[in-house]
């Protein structure tokens, strides 16, 4: 008598024979989905366009006349402007970051931030929403209700490097984004007491690790004073400055360590945040960002200077300092593969 053979459907190495199939057959169509995007990802992206040289033809007109204009540290003469060009480091870009104050219609926040994709390191400098410039009422910080244009010009004169791109932050994109995040953890540095009531803002934190939503994270960012009159920060606006770009770092920390939140990334800029970064500009940077960490390629700083200076009726003006300035703008925003000069940059000094 014959033994009886197994049937397909109960014979363990049919069973697993087909499994096999059935799962390279999955992620052979996987492989070829990944290739399809990866193909229309490089088809699509388009490397950026970086800017000319600063000028100073483009610098923005001062309301005052010429003989009350204060004195410009380090203004190239009329033969020297122009005279210098710089070779850019291969794929190293600079940005305008920009938050509007809700209330006023000025800048609340102003930084520059330069990353090179290359070396995968970036820089992060704020400048302070007083600082001292010849144009408009004096403080940078009204340049914006002129338009951005004129912001830009002015920030890239001031620093001697060119500005590639500017991103206006909306608030509401800033707390989606944070939101999406599942909110972040953040060491807050000071007590926050604050009510405006007919604005609806509440902001009340003590110091230490918290985790924050986004409308949180917000409020933190914005926070200038306490109700009782106190300034929270022994070094005021720096402070608030530094709380900013810490703030700003663990938020990035986190948005590159979930890269599967990437779509939503892309929808959030594309609703809330204005930019002259082009959709197709943003795809080339998705690749370089995703292999970046801002632990230790993330550089911050805040232009220093004098907060106390009065001039023409106007009390607290910023006044930067040339030297240090260009040593902070040498070490984290240069994008050109030499120094820049103390003469290459325009910095107002009130004597």
């Amino acid at each position: 008598m014959k033994p009886s053979r197994s049937s397909p459907s109960h014979n363990p190495q049919a069973i697993a024979r087909k499994v096999l199939k059935i799962l390279y057959i999955i992620l052979a169509v996987i492989a070829a989905i990944i290739v399809i995007f990866y193909c229309a990802y490089k088809l699509l992206a388009k490397e950026p366009t970086p800017a000319p040289p600063p000028s100073s033809a483009s610098q923005p007109e001062s309301s005052l006349p010429a003989s009350q204009s204060p004195e410009v540290s380090g203004s190239p003469s009329p033969d020297q402007q122009g005279s210098r060009t710089h070779e850019r480091k291969p794929y190293c870009y600079t940005f305008l970051l920009v938050a509007t104050d809700q209330v006023s219609g000025n800048t609340d926040t102003i930084m520059v931030l330069t990353y090179d994709t290359v070396n995968q390191t970036a820089g992060l400098v704020s400048i302070p929403r007083d600082t001292l410039v010849n144009a408009g009422s004096l403080r940078i910080n009204s340049l914006y209700r002129k338009g951005i244009e004129e912001l830009e010009n002015c920030v890239s004169n001031l620093l001697g490097i060119p500005i590639d791109y500017h991103v206006i932050i909306d608030i509401e994109g800033f707390v989606e984004l944070v939101d999406l995040l599942g909110g972040v953890e953040f060491d807050i540095p000071v007590h926050m007491s604050y009510d405006a009531p007919d604005q609806d803002l509440h902001i009340h934190f003590e110091p230490g690790l918290q985790h924050l939503t986004g409308e949180e994270a917000l409020q933190v960012c914005r926070l200038r004073k306490n109700s009782d009159g106190t300034i929270p920060y022994p070094d005021s606006d720096i402070g608030r400055t530094r709380t900013q770009q810490q703030l700003l770092a663990a938020i990035a920390k986190k948005a590159l360590a979930n890269p599967q939140n990437l779509p939503s990334y892309i929808e959030i800029v594309s609703d809330t945040v204005d930019t002259n970064l082009r959709f197709r500009e943003m795809l080339w940077f998705v690749e370089p960002a995703l292999g970046f960490d801002p632990e230790n390629g993330l550089s911050t700083a805040t232009l220093p200077g004098n907060g106390e200076v009065s001039y023409k009726g106007l009390d607290w003006l910023y006044q930067l300092y040339p030297d240090e300035v260009l040593d902070i703008v040498n070490t984290m925003l240069n994008p050109y593969t030499e120094p820049l000069s103390a003469d290459e940059l325009n910095i107002f000094e009130v004597e």
